[in-house]
Parts: C-alpha cells; sequence; structure tokens
C-alpha cells in the first residue's frame, strides 16, 4: 500500500520527511492521476478540517475514491462534538489524572505528534488519544476544576509547529513512516486488509491463539493481510477494509463501538452492530422467537410487578436471565420460591426486564455455526458432571466445563439445522452461534450468540483448517461485493 502526504503547499511544508510523497491538496483534489490509485493511504496535514475547507475534502474524497484517508471524516467530525470529547475523557479518567496530577497550573496544552510528545512522561496519555482521535498532529486542551477535564481537541498544522518542536517532530514522524505498514513499498501482493478485534487478557476469549494464527494463515492465502488490534487501536479502523471481532461483544461495550464505527467507515464486519444490538439481549429474542413461532422453552420476559407470577406460570425449578448475560454468567436456576424471588429482585435491579424460562434438563446443548444465511458447523457441548450447564463456576472464579463433540453436518437431525438457520438467517447474514435442546422429537431453540466460539481444537475438529478458509473466504466475497458496488457509484 503506497503513502501519500498531503498539504496546503509544498513549498511550505517546514518537515523533511524520508520515503514519502507530499503532494499539494489542489493536485490531489484536481489530478485525474490521483482518482485512479488503489490501495493508498493518504495522510491528511491540511491547516484546517473545517466543513468544505482543502482539508475536509481531501478525507471525503480519498474516502470516495476508495483510499485510506487519515484522519477520517468521521474522525474529523468527532473532534467537534463535545459528547464524543467527553466519552473519550470518561474512558481515560484515571490516565489523565495520573499523567497531569503534579502540574501546578489550572490549565495545559498537549501537543501530539504521532502519538509522541516532547515529554516521555505523557506518552501514555498522547498514545492513547491519538489512537482515539486518529490524526498525525493533535493538540489536546485540559483544565482542572476539582479534577483534570479534557476540554477540548484539534488538529495542528504543520505550518503551527512550533520552531522548537520540528527537530522532535521530524523524528517521531520518520519513524512512524519507517514502520513496515506505513512504508511505500508494498509489503506483499495482498490486496486488502483485515484487522481481527481481541483481547489477550480476555478470559473467556471467543477464539484461542491457535485459531487466531489459522484465521491469520486463511487470511493470507486468500491475499489478505491481517493485523491483531486492540482496544487502543480504536482511531485506525480506517486503514482496514474490514473488521473482524473475537472478544466477547456488548452493547455496552467498546467492542459494539468498534462495530459501529467500522461500519459507518464502510469496513465489512463480523459481528456487525445490528446483530450485536439484537443477539445481546435476550428480551428482544425472546420476543423475535415468539413472532415467528420458532419453538423455545417456555418463557416469560418479567418485571418487577410480575415476578411473583413466574412460579405458577413456569414451576420450577426454572432458569433466571440477565439480558444480556454470556458464557453461562448472569443465568440462575432457581429451585425455591424464595430463590426466585431473591435472584430475580437482584437482576431486576440492573434491568428493568430480565427473562424467565422452562427448565428443560438435557446432556447436552446443540450449537450450529451459521454463515451466510448457510449451517457451518455443529458441536454438542455437553453438561458438566451433577451440573446443570455446559459450564460451572465456583465462587472463587475458577470454572469446570463440560467435553464437547464436533459433529459433520450430514449427521445433524435435520430439525435441529433447519430451525437454526432459520432463527439464524432472522437476525441477518453475518456468523451466528445457535444454541438449542433436542428433547425427545422435539427441537428447543434457547439462543442466538453474535460471537460465537471458534478454538482450536473444538469448533474445527471435523472441517480443520477448511472451517477458517470458509469464514476468511467470506470476508473477501463481502469485500469485494462491497468494492464492486462501490466502483459502480
Amino acid at each position: 500500500m503506497s503513502t501519500l502526504i498531503v498539504v496546503d503547499n509544498p513549498k511550505n511544508w517546514p518537515l523533511e520527511l524520508q520515503g514519502v510523497d507530499i503532494i499539494a491538496a489542489r493536485s490531489y483534489l484536481t489530478d485525474p492521476y490521483f482518482n485512479s490509485l488503489r490501495r493508498t493511504k493518504v495522510f491528511n496535514m491540511c491547516k484546517s478540517y473545517r466543513y468544505q475547507a482543502a482539508g475536509y475534502y481531501v478525507s471525503l474524497l480519498a474516502e470516495a475514491r476508495g483510499h485510506k484517508p487519515i484522519p477520517t471524516i468521521w474522525t474529523i467530525q468527532d473532534m467537534k462534538l463535545p459528547y464524543i470529547i467527553r466519552f473519550a475523557a470518561a474512558d481515560l479518567d484515571d490516565l489523565i489524572q495520573s499523567s497531569l496530577a503534579p502540574l501546578q497550573s489550572d490549565r495545559f496544552d498537549l501537543s501530539i505528534y504521532f502519538g509522541k510528545n516532547l515529554a516521555h512522561r505523557y506518552d501514555r496519555l498522547s498514545s492513547r488519544l491519538f489512537n482515539m482521535f486518529y490524526a498525525p498532529f493533535l493538540r489536546a486542551n485540559f483544565v482542572f476544576h476539582k479534577k483534570w477535564i479534557l476540554q477540548n481537541i484539534s488538529p495542528i498544522a504543520g505550518n503551527d509547529i512550533p520552531a522548537s518542536h520540528l527537530p522532535f517532530v521530524m523524528t517521531v514522524a520518520n519513524d512512524f513512516f519507517s514502520r513496515q505498514h506505513y512504508s511505500t513499498a508494498k509489503k506483499s501482493d495482498n490486496r486488502f486488509d483485515l484487522a481481527i478485534l481481541y483481547n489477550p487478557d480476555e478470559k473467556d476469549s471467543p477464539s484461542n491463539e491457535r485459531a487466531l494464527k489459522k484465521f491469520i494463515k486463511a487470511a493470507n492465502a486468500l491475499s489478505m493481510e491481517v493485523e491483531l488490534i486492540r482496544k487502543e487501536d480504536y482511531g485506525r479502523l480506517a486503514e482496514f477494509d474490514a473488521l473482524f471481532i473475537r472478544e466477547t461483544t456488548n452493547v455496552n461495550h467498546y467492542t459494539y463501538s468498534f462495530a459501529r464505527r467500522a461500519a459507518a467507515e464502510g469496513l465489512v464486519v463480523l459481528d456487525d452492530p445490528e446483530s450485536i444490538l439484537r443477539c445481546t439481549n435476550k428480551v428482544f429474542l425472546a420476543e423475535l422467537f415468539t413472532r415467528h413461532k420458532i419453538a423455545t422453552p417456555k418463557t416469560l420476559i418479567v418485571h418487577r410487578d410480575s415476578l411473583e407470577q413466574v412460579e405458577e406460570a413456569l414451576g420450577l425449578p426454572c432458569i433466571l436471565k440477565k439480558p444480556d448475560s454470556s458464557f453461562s454468567q448472569g443465568v440462575s436456576k432457581v429451585t425455591t420460591s424464595d430463590e426466585l424471588l431473591h435472584y430475580g429482585r437482584e437482576l431486576l435491579n440492573d434491568s428493568e426486564l430480565i427473562i424467565a424460562q422452562q427448565f428443560l434438563p438435557s446432556a447436552f446443548d446443540w450449537r450450529i455455526g451459521v454463515l451466510d444465511k448457510k449451517p457451518l458447523f455443529a458441536c454438542k457441548y455437553f453438561m458438566v458432571n451433577n451440573h446443570w450447564q455446559i459450564i460451572q463456576r465456583a465462587s472463587d472464579g475458577t470454572k469446570k466445563e463440560g467435553s464437547n463433540e464436533n459433529i459433520r453436518l450430514e449427521e445433524v437431525p435435520a430439525k435441529v439445522l433447519s430451525t437454526a438457520v432459520k432463527a439464524a438467517n432472522l437476525i441477518g447474514n453475518g456468523l451466528y452461534g445457535v444454541d438449542l435442546k433436542e428433547i425427545g422429537n422435539k427441537v428447543y431453540l434457547i439462543e442466538i450468540n453474535d460471537n460465537p466460539n471458534i478454538d482450536a481444537g473444538i469448533e474445527d475438529a471435523y472441517l480443520k483448517d477448511e472451517l477458517y478458509s470458509i469464514i476468511m473466504a467470506s470476508f473477501l466475497a463481502r469485500i469485494e461485493r462491497r468494492k464492486r458496488l462501490h466502483d459502480q457509484e
């Protein structure tokens, strides 16, 4: 991927940068040559990003041309929105307070050059702000009122960099552009760039390390470059063509923010934000299944005034669930009236509505993976010995997991497969894990997961490497389809 730096006037540009082309904004906007370029990163270093200024149009047209603008129009707009700045400040509050604590003044301006500051003690804060507001040069303004508050963040024009800062800025800029993924030379023949969002510290990660390596290998075989990214890389999403989320998702979590931002930037996204919104709320799923007449264990949507009616409607034991529970957390089996009221009230302290469900004991749950509206894999997840769930959690945080068995799709009962596909297709055309119980000759849908586990040695036991190739091929087809539609517009 080639790199361009676009400035107002190259003759007045104060920095000497190695190995990158410095282009006048007017040339970039008007010369047909630049419209013909493909796989190009555009670092927009114009003086102003205000609406309809040259800098604004550089990022806007870069996006229209299929280039990767930095900053994007979304980043430019984010810097103008107070609520976005408040959101960033809340996420960084501890770091802001610890970084600025030694200061004696009531105002402080932090100059950020590619995530660095002249004073190394501010590098962590500078790096985090740079990754949230991904623009080459930034100035963050802080005020002290009982504590330090991020008041504003805005771009710095190259011509406005203080002369005393220029040697430092040239050093960090040349270091930045010399890194492999910013080099003007293509690092491979790969056509597209895929980001995989993961958290190496997550205990219940949806993909283990071996699986992530297999995803990368499968993507490389299809001419896609892959980079593992983390929470701190939010501002870099525009560099990629697609985002694959391999963290546990939730609406009130940065994974949802990543999905929304990526979709807005025009990336192919799994899990897409609509699927996260729908699948992570069991109240929504309960209503959806009822409407489409999909068999489930008898289910009630419960509020505080109807909690005492659950026992009569469902009997005991029954299951209580938080609307956004996952990995068997936030799910309780209650066997007495007192337990029902105690755990029910506890859950209702956090949510206006919860789910109560008939208890259907079974030796295992089916998990059917569905991708592109077709079944992908099938597993049996067996209950932990002498326990009613596939995962048993102890009060000290340890857990036990039941055994599992990967099954050929041809061996899965037809009704299990058809129910799983019908249910997943109500959500979208993404990647889903559909959980079902088979009781006698009846099949009951339990839930749909937008972020299903794909672990090496479990879900891939039958398909092996082909499982990863199928998922990466879906990404490639989606990216190419989006590119074709873009070129036709």
